[in-house]
Order: C-alpha cells, then sequence, then structure tokens
C-alpha cells in the first residue's frame, strides 16, 4: 500500500486544506452535517459508507476541530457530532462545490438537489468573488504571491 502524503507543513493554503478535508468522504460528511445530519448512524445510512471508514474520517474531522462531539440533543446517552466554527466556515467551499457540480455534472434538465434559502424558498444566489473595486475576479487577473516573495 502507498503511504499517504502530508500537507499539514505546505506553504500553499490550498495543500494545507486538503490535507485537512481533501477526502471526499469528509467533504461528505461536512456536506451532511451542513443538512442536519448528527449521529453516526446518520451518517452512515446518509452515505452508505464502512463503519471502519467512517469512524476514522469522524475522527479526523473531529482532532482537526471541524467537528465536534456533543451530548444527543434528545437527552439519550448517544454522543452527536456538530459542525464547530470552524467547520462551519467551510460552508462556501461545499456551496463552491456544489455550484460547479451543477453547472458541469448534470444534463440539461436532468433532477437534482438545489440549495435554496429557507426564507424566501429561492435558490441561492450563485458565489462570485470580486475584486476590491467590485469587478467580477477572473483567475487571469490574480497571482500566487509564493512565500519565497514575502521574505
Amino acid at each position: 500500500m502507498v503511504k499517504r502524503i502530508g500537507f499539514g507543513d505546505a506553504p500553499c493554503p490550498v495543500a494545507r486544506a486538503l490535507d485537512v478535508i481533501g477526502d471526499g468522504w469528509s467533504l461528505l460528511i461536512v456536506r451532511d452535517a451542513f443538512d442536519g445530519v448528527r449521529r453516526f448512524s446518520e451518517f452512515q445510512a446518509s452515505l452508505g459508507i464502512a463503519k471502519g471508514i467512517l469512524a476514522s474520517r469522524l475522527r479526523d474531522l473531529t482532532r482537526n476541530a471541524i467537528l465536534e462531539t456533543a451530548p444527543a440533543s434528545d437527552g439519550s446517552a448517544y454522543r452527536e457530532y456538530v459542525l464547530t466554527q470552524k467547520g462551519r466556515s467551510l460552508f462556501l467551499v461545499v456551496v463552491a462545490l456544489r455550484q460547479w457540480g451543477e453547472d458541469h455534472l448534470y444534463r440539461s434538465g436532468e433532477a437534482r438537489s438545489s440549495l435554496v434559502d429557507v426564507e424566501t424558498n429561492e435558490p441561492v444566489p450563485r458565489l462570485d468573488l470580486r475584486t476590491h473595486a467590485g469587478l467580477s475576479l477572473a483567475p487571469e487577473m490574480t497571482r500566487v504571491k509564493k512565500v519565497e516573495e514575502t521574505r
């Protein structure tokens, strides 16, 4: 088996983020947590994931402070997984992936879930990155300032 390379010390924020949440199962667990899934059995039922893999991903997400455990909301002896503030800040990432998937992975008219505003029941607006001047920001309008440049 090939050993996974860690990016926890990488100078690139994208690499470090992927080190924590880059696994597909981890992002789907976070997605489900945004949808209100809180218990191990609920995650397993929603995802169809093996118990061992789910336990491992939940442990990693908890260790990285994306999720935390809390007493069950129904007062039972169970523990529930809830998003931390750090985990909740992944909302834009999940929405961006959702919108990219909507744009590129569905045929015209194909049924899919949609993200709606709970007050209006209207679709959530498209994410749009903007410059300080308010212009829509395209990739060619940016560059990565490498660590070497900041020293």
